[in-house]
């Protein structure tokens, strides 16, 4: 009896290990900048799922239950947060997560304290990039275990609070990659490019649509080998690394959007730490 109560603890015990899936086992990080995976049930369709008034990822994970993948904004406070699922509110917790400072010089003052043509162009330039990250799109990723764009070491990583001379600006809203210039730049997943240009902090720019508002940006390229409307599959070639925009070097800049909450891509290819 002493035996079969023993293995009766066991299964207890080690049964909602083995019932999370590789997908949440992956992205799960309910940080500030990080990503939630909340379960939703093993109903026959797809729950809507809307967090901060704005459309979720849904899949099903492992061809059996339903999970939403959230994007969670830098700007949460470590709580509680809810989310609606098919009109019900849901709540869950998000973690602390402390980011670092970093100091950056710039020869180019502008490049710090733009001149009014600059805003005027800098805020047209905005809108359009936000109006990037906000599509959703009906198809599911084609996988969220994402490649890496580039080979190379990860330079500086997502959520620093960056300095430029001295000024505190946005924090570090993606991943950055120390690589050469024109190092080719593979697509992590497949996806269709919604949008190309040449901004004034990004330089050249690729935005690639991956499916229900998970969105890939790619910028300071030296060139862009895409179009608008261009499907690409899983490393395709996008373009080349450089250090067009606000850059002071040649290196990768890639950007993870969910919900329209930009979140550390280190998640997505298994290298996030705490």
């Amino acid at each position: 009896m002493s035996r079969v109560i023993a293995l009766l603890l066991f299964l207890a015990v080690s049964l909602p290990s083995h019932a999370e899936g590789f997908i949440t086992r992956l992205l799960n990080k309910p940080v500030p900048g990080g990503v939630a995976v909340i379960e939703l049930g093993n109903g026959t369709a797809a729950p809507q799922v809307r967090y901060q008034d704005k459309p979720a990822l849904v899949i099903r994970e492992d061809g059996q239950r339903w999970i939403a993948i959230l994007g969670i904004p830098l700007t949460v406070k470590p709580g509680q947060q809810q989310v609606d699922i098919d009109g019900s509110p849901r709540s869950f917790q998000v973690q602390p997560r402390e980011y670092r400072a970093q100091h950056i010089t710039l020869k180019n003052q502008r490049q710090v304290n733009p001149n009014p043509a600059d805003l005027k162009r800098i805020e047209r330039e905005l809108a359009e990039q936000t109006a990037a990250y906000r599509q959703f799109s009906p198809n599911q990723p084609s996988n969220l275990l994402f490649d890496r764009p580039v080979e190379g070491p990860l330079s500086s990583p997502f959520g620093l609070r960056r300095f430029f001379n001295g000024e505190e600006r946005n924090p570090h809203s993606g991943l950055d990659f120390a690589a050469k210039a024109g190092t080719p730049i593979k697509a992590p997943a497949a996806g269709r490019v919604i949008l190309t240009g040449d901004y004034f902090f990004n330089g050249k720019t690729v935005f690639l649509d991956h499916g229900q508002g998970l969105i890939s940006m790619f910028c300071h390229l030296s060139a862009i080998d895409v179009k608008v409307g261009d499907q690409l599959g899983r490393g395709d070639i996008l373009g080349k690394v450089g250090a067009t925009g606000r850059a002071t070097g040649p290196h990768l800049h890639w950007n993870v959007s969910l919900n329209d909450a930009r979140v550390d891509p280190s998640i997505f290819i298994g290298a996030f730490k705490h």
